[in-house]
């Protein structure tokens, strides 16, 4: 919950704060550091500034600095690097710890990139595709890049400590998926289902290690969000490309998305909610147009439902501590602390 003004306003009437102690409370907090990632102005330049820099040099890097050669791009990444993790160690140093993530996260973006540039030196690069594809192509050689990306990133992460370093890590993982698919089907292979498969179990294996790491950095900054994020776009999308002409599989896939719902609510993961959503209504419209395309009575039934979901709203909103607690108390005591914390 967030303190503003007019909570506290709220507070001194119910006479639990004086109005003195309000605005002391007030002063006190205008002086404190934002230590805290909110939407104000200085941290949408900070975030601003480097998105643009990441992007420079992963999504819009181009064909230009091939010109440097193996050996050019991969210093050039080295000194960008290190520059990047002195301006990380100069904004920790002075308190400012959104920028230093942001310098120490374009760090490990960078590393691809100078991998890309010593396997062209050493003549390990094994076919003629560029840098400037490794975020938009398939390719089972691009795995060493993400290998020494995930181990870069890990060090750095467990030496600075800010949750935006997990970023690429989380990218990285999510290409990862894509891309062992590809190594296990080979380059001729239809690998579209086998790609879904893939990307659907490390999914998973990713939300497991986020949820993991929600437990273990309880109390502490958000380290698990885009793990979290990636990890639930890898197995909705892996599981949203499976086929299937079984109905029952159809209904299973809604299941599973519902389900994700109350994960998401459960854990105070809005990404759940959301990809869950996305989820539900994809089938709904195929009931719409596939199963009941003529008939008159399901926009009747599907309005008597959703009437029926606000019912039970009602319901959960009037019972909702009785049952949180009842459940909460049937949980190990690290989960049940993080999901009382979120919940405040």
């Amino acid at each position: 919950m967030k303190l503003s003004r007019a909570l506290l306003n709220d507070a001194v009437k119910a006479k639990v704060l004086t109005a003195k102690q309000a605005e002391a409370l007030v002063d006190f907090l205008k002086k404190q550091p934002n230590q805290e990632p909110g939407f104000n102005f200085a941290n949408v330049l900070y975030y601003f500034g480097g998105l643009l820099a990441i992007g420079a040099m992963s999504l819009f890097m181009n064909l230009g600095w091939e010109m440097f050669g193996g050996w050019g791009i991969f210093f050039l990444a080295l000194i960008y690097g290190a520059a990047a993790l002195m301006l990380a160690n100069h904004f920790e140093k002075n308190h400012y710890p959104i920028p230093a993530g942001i310098c120490a996260t374009f760090a490990i973006v960078l590393t691809p990139l100078a991998i890309f540039g010593l396997q062209l030196a050493m003549n390990w690069w094994p076919d003629n595709t560029h840098f400037q594809q490794y975020n938009y192509y398939v390719k089972w050689h691009w795995i060493y890049m993400e290998l020494g990306t995930l181990a870069v990133g890990a060090i750095l992460a467990y030496i600075y400590r800010y949750p935006f370093m997990l970023m690429p890590i989380a990218v990285t993982l999510w290409y990862m998926s894509m891309d062992v698919a590809m190594m296990i089907a080979g380059e001729g292979y239809p690998w579209y289902e086998l790609s879904a498969q893939v990307s659907m179990y490390f999914g998973i294996l990713m939300i497991g290690l986020a949820f993991w790491i929600d437990v273990r950095s309880e109390g502490t900054r958000d380290y698990a969000f885009w793990l979290y994020l990636f990890g639930v776009i890898a197995f909705w999308g892996g599981l949203s490309a499976q086929s299937s002409d079984s109905e029952l599989s159809k209904f299973i896939y809604l299941c599973i998305n519902l389900l994700m719902i109350l994960v998401g609510v459960m854990l105070v993961r809005r990404v759940f909610v959301v990809f869950g959503a996305i989820g539900c209504c994809y089938y709904l419209g195929h009931l719409a147009y596939h199963i009941f395309p003529d008939s008159m009575m399901f926009p009747f039934a599907l309005t008597i439902i959703g009437l029926l979901v606000i019912y039970v709203g009602t319901l959960w909103q009037k019972n909702e501590a009785r049952i949180t607690e009842k459940v909460q108390a049937m949980l190990p005591d690290q989960l049940r602390n993080l999901l009382q914390s979120r919940s405040e």
